[in-house]
């Protein structure tokens, strides 16, 4: 089959299109054709092994993982000796360590059935960003006529906090650039901060909630938008040192949170077929919906993965075999 994999750590520049054995399911495990396999910070992390952290869990020296890629959409291809819940020909989303490939093994753990709705390029954008969207706004607590602010709005995950936040019943503000203003409120905002005129604290608002999830924002500022008793979840932020990343932000939020009223936390997302199964249903009840940039050749995945990197995209862009 075709993969896309890379052997050292570094900038796509180290990523190539080679042929090489289809995997093999274990008894728990589904092979699965690969229609489509989203692109997302994540892959980019892995790929580059940075920050250095990230090392720890999948290879010091190389990757663990050689094909590149985590979230898709595709057909079941063949099922593991103790799989009972699904059947060759089955439409699945998941994820998979190797998703940029023909072919791609997946744990039934980690894989629930396609929405019917969405085409396979749009289903293969929720496992790893709509997750991450849905924890972060569970953890956060939120209820109807919370008011809620999404930092990070229009890339990925923001896309799909939005949409979760306000199919709650919040009153939803996203932070994004003013080119992307209307495409926010397409997704539930009622307001949106154009962060490149103004700083989140500019009108003196505060929200019950804040999901942070992109730049480096100071907790000082964070916890100065916030309610007295509300809820901060940081959940990404690209930049920081090469070692720990955007992360001493999370660090420094856990370790004052018990000594003051608001609610300071982290996400560290899970990858978990209940909640691909939450984000499908929500998806077929029209409360979700991808927003679908782009769709890349396999052959191109490096500059799909560049153009993420840019920090240009609008919701989500895909790479499909």
């Amino acid at each position: 089959m075709r993969a896309i994999t890379q052997h050292r750590y570094g900038g796509t520049e180290t990523l190539q299109l080679t042929e090489i054995e289809a995997p093999t399911p274990g008894p728990d495990e589904v092979l699965v054709r690969v229609r489509a396999a989203g692109v997302d910070r994540g892959t980019w992390h892995l790929m580059a092994g940075q920050p250095y952290a990230v090392r720890l869990a999948f290879g010091l020296r190389r990757p663990k993982f050689p094909v590149v890629g985590r979230d898709l959409a595709g057909v079941v291809d063949r099922v593991g000796a103790d799989v009972t819940s699904f059947a060759i020909g089955d439409e699945v989303i998941g994820t998979a360590n190797g998703s940029y490939a023909d072919f791609a093994v997946v744990p039934v753990s980690r894989l629930a059935r396609k929405p019917a709705s969405l085409s396979f390029e749009e289903a293969a954008t929720l496992p790893v960003s709509g997750a991450t969207a849905l924890q972060a706004v569970r953890q956060a607590g939120v209820e109807a006529g919370d008011r809620v602010l999404v930092i990070g709005a229009s890339g990925g995950v923001g896309s799909y906090a939005v949409q979760v936040a306000a199919a709650r019943g919040a009153e939803v503000t996203g932070v994004a650039s003013g080119a992307k203003a209307d495409l926010v409120r397409s997704l539930g905002a009622t307001d949106v901060i154009d962060h490149t005129r103004e700083e989140i604290d500019a009108s003196g608002r505060r929200w019950d909630v804040i999901i942070d999830l992109a730049g480096l924002r100071r907790l000082s500022l964070l916890r100065r938008c916030l309610t007295p008793q509300g809820t901060l979840v940081i959940a990404g932020g690209e930049g920081g040192d090469r070692w720990l990343g955007g992360t001493h932000r999370q660090l420094g939020a856990m370790a004052l949170s018990p000594f003051v009223r608001q609610r300071l936390t982290s996400l560290l997302s899970k990858e978990t077929a209940a909640d691909f199964a939450t984000l499908a249903d929500m998806a077929d009840r029209g409360e979700l919906r991808p927003v679908l940039e782009r769709t890349y050749a396999l052959e191109e995945a490096a500059k799909a993965i560049d153009h993420l990197v840019d920090g240009h995209v609008r919701g989500k862009i895909v790479v499909a075999p």
